[in-house]
């Protein structure tokens, strides 16, 4: 059976295993993206020229207020990025959100009221429900799927499956759900996936097993290629039982378990306690709102979900007139 005979990597493990990938907040790259998906949102709706129906109907000057209503329940998600898309797409409206991002709220419930040029609110309409729409189906979603979880020990992860351009925002919604950020992208982590070993085998004939691929990661990062790598975390993902006495020997941070079945992740679970308990387990793969509670009562850390992003609807959100 194999057994790591570096007691100093098996103690530096254990400290390090709690660490975690960064929650995306509001930060200069996400409103960095938010400004680009804005502005190609009004090229989408104007084009070269204006908003025609509005211009032949409504004088200029005129000024107005609208509220944003939820149609059904959800958590709220974007209402603290509403000035920013306000100020990216020069509207002459002022907003007075009545939620903040992360709160639960019920149907018919006013959330915010714009409130300025009734050409520009006009405009602007249907950018910013398309926004706060997709933002809070993602939160809604990520909520239902926490409490699927709630008493258990495992914590619910998003993954990369996101909508291209997207990927900060749509993070940034699945953690106001309640749900945790995996890694941003692939410069935030080592994820040892099979297809790196596929590939590696295609070109050489060698098949790395758990433990050299995580050992050469480990040189890799050693070598210090890039600044600000001596934290960086190594995960590696195994489909087979056999595979696993070989990844735990090397006390990665994670070894993430593919698409097993509930009594393949509960003999996981008892070979990781007792080899490397410091070793954290994440369940993927097909995760299902209906399968979730089942996954997390076998013992594992994490389960990473992609249907939280790549499957979410988009919540229902109106604009409705002051008159």
């Amino acid at each position: 059976m194999p057994q790591n005979s570096n007691a100093s990597r098996t103690k530096q493990s254990e400290s390090d295993v709690r660490r975690d990938f960064p929650t995306q907040g509001v930060d200069s790259f996400l409103i960095g993206d938010l400004k680009m998906l804005v502005r190609m949102a009004i090229r989408e709706d104007l084009g070269r020229t204006a908003d025609l129906t509005t211009l032949a109907l409504v004088p200029a000057g005129r000024r107005g207020s609208a509220s944003i209503i939820s149609r059904p329940q959800g958590v709220a998600s974007g209402f603290g990025l509403i000035p920013m898309m306000l100020e990216e797409l020069d509207a002459d409206l002022e907003v007075e959100t009545f939620i903040v991002d992360g709160a639960s709220f019920a149907s018919k419930t006013t959330l915010a009221t714009l409130t300025g040029s009734t050409r520009d609110l006009l405009t602007c309409e249907r950018t910013i429900l398309n926004f706060l729409g997709r933002l809070c189906g993602i939160a809604t979603q990520a909520s239902d799927f926490c409490k699927e979880i709630a008493g258990t020990k495992a914590r619910l992860y998003d993954t990369r499956k996101t909508t291209p351009g997207w990927r900060r925002l749509e993070k940034y919604a699945t953690q106001c759900g309640g749900a945790h950020n995996h890694r941003l992208g692939l410069n935030d982590a080592i994820l040892i996936k099979d297809n790196h070993l596929a590939s590696r085998a295609s070109a050489t004939g060698e098949l790395l097993s758990p433990a050299e691929a995580i050992r050469e990661a480990r040189s890799f990062l050693a070598a210090k290629p890039y600044p600000g790598l001596e934290d960086c975390m190594i995960e590696i993902e195994i489909d087979r039982l056999s595979q696993l006495e070989s990844a735990l020997s090397e006390h990665p941070n994670i070894v993430l378990l593919d698409n097993m079945t509930l009594e393949q992740l509960r003999e996981c679970v008892a070979v990781r306690d007792r080899l490397a308990p410091a070793v954290e387990l994440e369940a993927s793969g097909g995760v299902r709102l209906e399968t979730l509670a089942g996954i997390a009562r076998t013992g594992v850390d994490r389960i990473s979900v992609g249907a939280l992003t790549h499957s979410a609807v988009n919540l229902d959100l109106g604009l409705d007139w002051k008159f």
